[in-house]
């Protein structure tokens, strides 16, 4: 059936690094992915450097289907992700006259200055989505979708957009058990033997009165993940599942 296309995440700014602000964009990106069939393989954080962005980013678009990065796409000194972009595969930075004339339209009677219109500087060969009720549009060069840090305008640019990246869908059942993982670690490990394909994952809960450990099995194939299902419930001792979804 094939593999899910697979994507990274690269969040971009000196204040998610030195913590004076706390990244959301990563957590909704790869929840949003997932919801669609896509399979997010990196995240990333750097720092508001040309050649770290530039190397880190052209790197992730050679081995991902999809690159995906968040900040540095406004006025300041600082917002240099256009500018790293476009070092890291070779190519100049240019003035797009499409979203020049976006920037002056709402910019009205007042006239911009450099510092703004820096915001249509582009890397040379990037293209613009620019869907109904957007403010500003997607920049997109390459498989490298470039978007602003603020969540609410990531979020709200990402949903317009979201359908272009859409794929099989994941499947999911979970087992709830009341048994320390310790316990069960084996019979998880002859389930990924038997079926690779499958992911599995087992959770801890410290704060759950019935049960100790959340396991999850995830694929795109759904007759696999059914057939793993029901193995692990086989191998499982019958009196620590607690219940199943």
């Amino acid at each position: 059936m094939g593999a899910p296309p697979t994507a990274a995440i690269i969040i971009i700014g000196n204040e998610i690094l030195s913590g004076k602000v706390h990244d959301s964009n990563s957590y909704f990106l790869a929840a949003e992915l997932r919801n669609i069939g896509v399979d997010v393989r990196a995240i990333s954080v750097l720092p508001d450097e040309i050649d770290i962005i530039g190397k880190q980013v052209s790197e992730a678009a050679a081995s991902h289907d999809y690159v995906f990065t968040s900040g540095g796409v406004g006025p300041t000194h600082d917002d240099i992700t256009m500018e790293g972009v476009a070092k890291g595969f070779g190519v100049k930075t240019v003035r797009n006259k499409t979203l020049e004339g976006i920037i002056l339209r709402r910019c009205g009677d007042r006239t911009p200055d450099e510092s703004a219109l820096k915001m249509a500087e582009l890397p040379e060969g990037a293209e613009l989505i620019l869907n109904e009720g957007m403010r500003f549009p997607v920049v997109v060069f390459r498989n490298v979708y470039i978007f602003p840090g603020i969540p609410r305008f990531l979020r709200e640019k990402f949903s317009a957009v979201k359908d272009r990246f859409r794929s099989r869908p994941f499947h999911v059942k979970k087992v709830y058990v009341n048994e320390d993982e310790c316990f069960i670690a084996y019979h998880l490990g002859k389930v990924v033997e038997d079926y690779p394909e499958v992911s599995i994952g087992s959770y801890p809960q410290v704060d759950k009165p019935d049960y100790k450990i959340t396991v999850t099995l995830e694929s795109t194939d759904e007759g696999e993940l059914e057939k793993a299902y029901y193995l692990l419930l086989e191998l499982l001792p019958p009196e620590i599942i607690v219940r199943t979804e």
